[in-house]
């Protein structure tokens, strides 16, 4: 089996800063930023910390699904004859199809109360009684999704360090022979 030292560090990377990153920022960020001197101030600092995010977090995406090609590319033999490797593909991939949906209508969410950053709020995520109707709904979704982001790329890491253990040679071969006599 060829190293595949490249693929592994960008998928390993980037889903480290990808979930990492939005974990910060839903336990620190977005309550941070209600500590500013005013409410009206507390979505324009919210907004500043995920708009600086949001370049860093897409390249990490990127870095991650690059490697994560890479990574299949290298091991499609193992994954046609190895049993028990496809389904964890397949798992793989859906967590990943999710955690990209669930980023991506985050992502939308974020544009519309970053689009007026002079509204009150309690939080970066919670809507002050005066937060107009559209930026309130936002921010209740948001406060929601910015968990689900972690939750679901912490998923793949742990179907990522089980792909790891699958590569083990006894895993290899049991998987090999497991296929040959089923």
């Amino acid at each position: 089996m060829a190293r595949n030292t490249l693929a592994r560090s960008m998928h390993d990377v980037g889903l480290a800063a990808w979930f990492g990153g939005t974990l910060a920022n839903a336990v620190a960020l977005n309550a941070a930023a209600g500590e500013a001197d005013n409410p009206g101030k507390t979505g324009a600092v919210a907004n500043v910390g995920w708009d600086r995010w949001t370049p860093v977090n897409t390249a990490a995406i990127g870095s991650h699904l690059v490697g994560a090609v890479g990574q299949l590319a290298g091991n499609a033999a193992r994954v046609r004859g190895q049993r028990g490797v496809g389904s964890m593909v397949l798992v793989k991939t859906a967590l990943t199809v999710v955690a990209l949906g669930v980023t991506a209508y985050s992502r939308v969410l974020g544009k519309k109360v970053s689009a007026k950053t002079d509204v009150p709020a309690e939080s970066g995520t919670e809507p002050a009684p005066t937060t107009p109707d559209d930026v309130a709904a936002a921010q209740r979704r948001l406060a929601m999704l910015q968990w689900a982001v972690p939750a679901i790329t912490g998923a793949l890491v742990v179907v990522s360090a089980f792909a790891g253990e699958q590569q083990r040679a006894t895993e290899v071969h049991k998987g090999f022979l497991r296929r040959i006599l089923a």
